[in-house]
This record gives structure tokens, C-alpha cells and sequence, in this order.
């Protein structure tokens, strides 16, 4: 129900206090959607577009009340086609060139006018965050990150509060790719069809890389097991015949040729696989081919076999080096330490909130990745002093927790997820005893330091299994997990309505009478020159919704053209009672011949009394 008493639904809206009224319905509409009610509120749109079919009352404002409830409930074709409606009666407002940019980037294809009326809405009201906010989500869906922070910092100037402004900014910090990233939204496909080829494409590099793996394992087996040396060798050669089988069924299923290196240009896991793959069928073969006689012996022998070794190694284990390359490399991108300061200034929302546990775990990787890269080196040259630089860690996270903080919201995240508290924890406990490790042969602590290394090292495994285990449980619940695909974008996020969702400004009776009978109206433009006023006549027309319609000369279409805020200035035609200036948007009708203002905002002074110009001019 759209109406209702209020009574024993807490939710509920009251009906207008005049059923025919239109804009009173729009009200209705968005207090539903403010809410989260959009079947109610597409219920109320409707009935104000019903009593007013062209929107006349409200004028763009039941369509774009229409068009947001259509998109929260799935109906993307029909949100547009409100949208476009919406400005086609209001071409000159800005909240309708935002509503219609916001419905056409859930299009496939339809990317660039999506951005096209994001610009329009920026460039008609530069004053108002929500456009900003639109252009930085399409340049953030695009990986356009210098241009999305950009945007946001430039909404948060206008509206420091703004909740979608904080958490997109965070994600543009952090370098955050949404779960598409092989499709470029500019392109003009559906991003399904470049779905299926890109599962087509994982499908292939994994079953050829398990499928190498196994076979590895047989031929092994049956080389150094049976002593079957010539089976062996022909058997491994078999299976590059299933390897061209399953390449040319894959391939079938790839339409999209013309944009397969696009999306492994995007794409960096994607293209890392398919790489991957091609250098184990290569490493596969080479193994097949050097195959020895008997097992070779470790990395320290001779050269031979220590080739075959590690081109063996390849084949069984790069799908756990990806793995690991991927984990380490999304936890040292971007800058977590900065979206955690923008989840956290975005207050208690739910999205900032899962946003902000992520995070962390991509902070916990990176305090992991960094006492496990010493223990490399250490081990690699042999020298343990190298081990004191494990204690940049406690140093570093003991310097942010003094700089930075830790407010209500990290604390909060941090202390929920005990996981992620006993990684942090661990990590740090490992760093310390691998740089007492290290600066014990300098002390003369020689037994010491090497139980501090062996211990090091034991509590630098327990993280890993931590890590494993949260992911395995999330996987297993379908919950966020601790890794950068389950950062979430802000999308309507907040108690408060977008822009696109406010009333329309309207003129009272006497303005909407005094530029109607006016003969003295002027119109004031920015020229390069500077600002300029020119002296129009007359209004030709009044739209019921406020539209006013000029009759101007040339160079006031040209400067519109540049910079599309006007203002128009009138006086009372009757009794020089009052004075209404409207400044608003002018967009150029070439049909009709004329400009068309939407007015954005509308200031009426009046005159002084005869008392008081007596006095001034005395």
C-alpha cells in the first residue's frame, strides 16, 4: 500500500492531504524511496504521472521518481526509458541528466552516453556533489582512478558527509577492480557474451594445467616406479593430443576473438593464467622429452637435474605459486592504510563496514608478506643478520597505531573477526623473534637466537593456516572473504536520497505572472569578455512546470553553448512592488528557435517603500 494511517506499520507513509495534487504524490513517492520501499514508491510515482500524464505540476520530477524505483527493483529497460523522458521535459535539469547517466551504465553498451549525461549533470550544476559522484563511479567501473578520486574529493569539498563520496574514494585508493574486470563498460557488448568467452578461457588453462599435472605424475611413476621408459615417453606424448582436443573445444566456445586481448589487457589474473599455461605445456614437453633415466638428484646436483627439477616443479605446482603470487599481489596494491581513513569517515554503514574488514586483511597479508620475505633472504644468502629487518613491523604498525589511530569503526572490525586479530598478532610476534634471531650472533647469544629462528619461523606457518581456514569458511557460507574481490562498491548506500531524487524549483503565481507580462526582462550569461547582461523584451512563454522559454539573439545561444548557467532578471510589471531573479540552466531548442531555462534556484527581494526612497535619496 502507498497510503496508510501510520498505525501498526512503523514504515508506513501517510496518503497527500490533496489526492490531486501530483507533486504531493512525488513527495509520497520519495519518502518511500527514502525508505527502501520502491514497489510503494513506483506505486505513488504513478499515480502522479496518472493526474498529470506530462508532468506538468512536478514537471521532470514523476518520471525520475519512476525511473529510480524501476532500477532498485531489477528493471533496468524501463528505469531508461523514464529517464529519457525525464529529460525530455526538463532537458536543462541536472537531476534528470543524473538519473538518466545513472539508469543508462546498468546498460550493457551504453557506457559512453552514461558518461555523456554525468558530464551534462556536472557541467549544469558543478554545486552539487551527487554529479560528481556519478562521474567518479564511472571512471572507478572503468579502473579510471586518477579521475575518480578527482571527483570524489571534489563531492566531499561540496558535502563532506557524503557516504557514496567516502567508500568509492577508499576503493579508487586502494585500486579496487570490480568483479567484471575483463569487460570494458565502453564497449559496446554485452558483458555476458564477454563472460562466456573469459570462462571459456579459465576453463581451458585450468583443465590443461590439471590435466598436465596428473599426466606428469604417471609418467613419473611409470618411468621411475616400472622402469617403463619408452611407455612413458609415449604416453606422456598421448596427452598433448587430449591437450589440442580440449584447446579446440575451448576455442569453439570463444566468439568474442576481436576482444579476447582487450580482456587479458584488463584482466591481469586472466592473462596470467592463460601465460602460465602456455609456459607449463612448454615446460611439460621439455620434461617429457630430457625424461632421466632414474630420479634426479636435489637443485644442488648437477645441472641436468636440476633443470628437469625445476621444469617439473612448473608443471605439479603452478597452480599453487599463482595462488600465492595473486594473494601477495592484491594485498600490495593500492593504499589501505588511506581507504581505511575514508571507510572510517563514512560512518556506521553496512557497506563501509565489510569494506573496512577487508581491508584489513589485505594490511594483515602484507604484515604476514614481510617477516616471510626475510626468512627467503635469509635463507637464499645465508646470512641471519639479515633477519633484523624483520623488526621494521612492529615498528611500522606500532607508528600507525600512534599516527593514525584507531577509531570506532576499525576497532570494531578488528575486534569482530578474531581471525584477523590473530594473524596481526602472530605476524608481529614472528617479525620479533626473527630480528632477535638476527641481532643474536652480534650479542653473543648464539643458542638463543636459534631457537628465536626456528620458533620464527613455526609461528610464520600458523598464518597461513588462519588465512586458509577463514577463506574455506567463507567460501563455504557464500560470506565475504579475505581477499580484495569481496570489497563492494557504494552504491546508494546511506539513509540519505541521491539528488536525482529532489523536487524540481517551481514559480510561485506572482513570478510565474511577472515574466508572463513583462515587457522588461534581462538575461545575464558569462561571455569570455566577463559576464554580460542582455535586455531580452519579453518571456515568450511560462511552461506550467516553471520552464521559462526566451527569444535571445545569437551570442547568448553561443554563450549557453559554453556555459549553460543563466540568470534571468524581472521586475513586477504592475506595481514595481517586488523584483525575481531565476538562475537556472539554458539549453538551446533549435526546432522552436528558442532557449529553454530550467530554473535551479529563484530569489525575490522588493522594492522599498516611498518612505524609504525619500529618506535614501534625501
Amino acid at each position: 500500500m502507498v497510503s496508510g494511517s501510520g498505525g501498526d506499520d512503523p514504515a508506513s507513509i501517510p496518503p497527500p492531504r490533496d489526492p490531486a495534487d501530483p507533486r504531493q504524490w512525488c513527495a509520497v513517492a520519495a519518502a518511500w524511496l527514502a525508505r527502501d520501499r520502491p514497489e510503494a514508491a513506483l506505486e505513488a510515482a504513478r499515480k502522479a504521472l496518472d493526474l498529470d500524464p506530462r508532468s506538468e505540476s512536478g514537471a521532470d520530477w514523476g518520471y525520475r521518481l519512476a525511473s529510480l524505483a524501476f532500477e532498485r527493483l531489477g528493471r533496468d529497460a524501463e528505469a531508461v526509458a523514464a529517464a529519457e523522458e525525464a529529460v525530455r521535459l526538463a532537458p536543462g535539469s541536472w537531476a534528470a541528466r543524473m538519473r538518466l547517466g545513472a539508469a543508462l551504465r546498468r546498460v550493457p553498451g551504453r557506457w559512453r552516453e552514461s558518461r555523456a549525461q554525468a558530464a551534462r549533470a556536472v557541467r549544469y550544476a558543478p554545486e552539487e556533489p551527487d554529479p560528481h559522484v556519478l562521474a567518479g563511479d564511472l571512471a572507478l567501473l572503468r579502473g579510471e582512478y586518477a579521475a575518480a578520486e578527482a571527483a570524489y574529493r571534489e563531492a566531499l569539498r561540496l558535502l563532506p558527509g557524503h557516504p557514496g563520496a567516502r567508500v568509492n574514494l577508499g576503493l579508487a585508493r586502494l585500486r579496487w577492480e570490480r568483479p567484471r574486470a575483463h569487460h570494458d563498460p565502453a564497449w559496446p557488448v554485452d558483458p555476458r557474451e564477454t563472460g562466456r568467452a573469459r570462462r571459456a578461457l579459465a576453463t581451458w588453462s585450468r583443465q590443461i594445467r590439471i590435466l598436465l599435472a596428473v599426466a606428469l605424475v604417471a609418467v613419473c611413476a611409470t618411468e621411475f616406479g616400472f622402469g617403463l621408459a619408452s611407455v612413458a615417453r609415449i604416453g606422456g606424448g598421448l596427452v598433448l593430443l587430449a591437450v589440442l582436443a580440449i584447446t579446440l573445444r575451448r576455442a569453439h566456445r570463444v566468439r568474442l576473438w576481436s576482444y579476447v586481448p582487450g580482456m587479458l589487457a584488463r584482466d591481469l589474473w586472466l592473462s596470467t593464467s592463460v601465460s602460465i599455461t602456455l609456459v607449463a605445456v612448454a615446460a611439460y614437453v621439455a620434461v617429457v622429452a630430457i625424461l632421466p633415466a632414474e630420479i634426479p638428484p636435489p637443485p644442488s646436483g648437477p645441472a641436468p637435474g636440476a633443470l628437469w627439477a625445476s621444469l617439473a616443479g612448473l608443471v605439479l605446482l603452478n597452480g599453487m605459486v599463482l595462488l600465492v603470487l595473486r594473494v601477495l599481489v592484491e594485498a600490495w596494491r593500492g593504499r589501505p592504510v588511506s581507504a581505511l581513513a575514508e571507510f572510517a569517515a563514512a560512518g556506521d554503514d553496512r557497506t563501509a563496514r565489510r569494506d573496512v574488514n577487508v581491508t584489513l586483511w589485505l594490511v594483515a597479508v602484507r604484515v604476514w608478506s614481510v617477516p616471510a620475505a626475510v626468512t627467503v633472504a635469509v635463507i637464499v644468502l645465508d646470512e641471519r643478520s639479515w633477519a633484523l629487518a624483520a623488526l621494521a613491523v612492529p615498528l611500522v604498525l606500532g607508528r600507525l597505531r600512534v599516527r593514525v589511530g584507531l577509531p570506532l569503526g576499525l576497532a570494531r572490525a578488528s575486534a569482530s573477526d578474531r581471525a584477523l586479530v590473530a594473524v596481526l598478532a602472530l605476524s608481529a610476534s614472528a617479525s620479533i623473534l626473527l630480528g632477535v634471531a638476527g641481532a643474536a650472533p652480534a650479542l653473543g647469544l648464539d643458542p638463543p637466537g636459534e631457537w628465536a629462528w626456528w620458533a620464527g619461523i613455526a609461528l610464520l606457518a600458523v598464518p597461513v593456516a588462519v588465512f586458509a581456514t577463514r577463506s574455506v569458511r567463507a567460501w563455504w557460507h557464500g560470506a565475504p572473504g579475505p581477499w580484495r574481490a569481496s570489497l563492494v562498491m557504494c552504491d546508494g548506500c546511506g539513509s540519505r536520497l541521491p539528488g536525482d531524487a529532489g523536487a524540481p524549483v517551481g514559480l510561485s503565481g506572482e513570478v510565474r505572472a511577472a515574466f508572463t507580462y513583462a515587457r522588461g526582462v534581462v538575461l545575464a550569461y558569462a561571455d569570455p569578455s566577463g559576464p554580460r547582461a542582455l535586455a531580452v523584451g519579453a518571456v515568450s512563454s511560462v511552461g506550467p512546470s516553471g520552464e521559462l522559454r526566451l527569444i535571445a539573439a545569437s551570442d547568448a545561444w553561443e554563450a549557453a553553448e559554453r556555459d549553460p548557467r543563466v540568470a534571468v532578471f524581472v521586475a513586477d510589471p504592475l506595481d514595481r512592488r517586488f523584483w525575481a531573479e531565476v538562475r537556472g540552466v539554458a539549453v538551446g531548442d533549435t526546432e522552436a528557435d528558442l532557449l529553454r531555462i530550467t530554473p535551479k534556484e529563484v530569489v525575490v527581494g522588493e522594492y522599498p517603500g516611498r518612505h524609504q526612497g525619500r529618506a535614501r535619496r534625501g
